[in-house]
């Protein structure tokens, strides 16, 4: 776990590169106020929208997730407290008067940023 990339993975890059093509400017790693720990990964600070490109496997992807078959229990655990925690980050937000957009990283970049688009205007 210690080698997965936390951010600039390539389809945050892909998607990062195509908002940046549409004149889009953003913040990167941008931390979620009175949490330390958490992030978003793009950030629209004046229009207040947190975009999160999640992994399939990370994040229970519904198409793409799968679940190990080893340490099955610890696997179950792990993954589904990072479901909560996606969950509880979305209620944060909300309560700040964010707007959340979550983009698996299957999607193609050009959907995602006009949902991103979308939510920004």
């Amino acid at each position: 776990m210690s080698t997965a990339k936390r951010r600039d993975t390539a389809a945050e890059m892909a998607l990062r590169r195509e908002l940046h093509s549409r004149g889009l400017r953003y913040r990167v790693a941008y931390p979620i106020p009175g949490q330390r720990r958490r992030t978003i990964d793009i950030a629209f600070t004046k229009a207040r929208v947190a975009v999160f490109v999640d992994g399939c496997f990370w994040h229970g992807c519904p198409n793409h997730g799968t679940r190990p078959r080893s340490n099955s229990e610890w696997w179950e655990s792990k993954l589904s407290a990072n479901h909560a925690r996606d969950r509880d980050t979305d209620r944060l937000l909300g309560e700040l008067a964010w707007t959340v957009v979550r983009v698996w990283e299957h999607e193609s970049p050009d959907s995602a940023a006009d949902r991103v688009e979308a939510a920004i205007r």
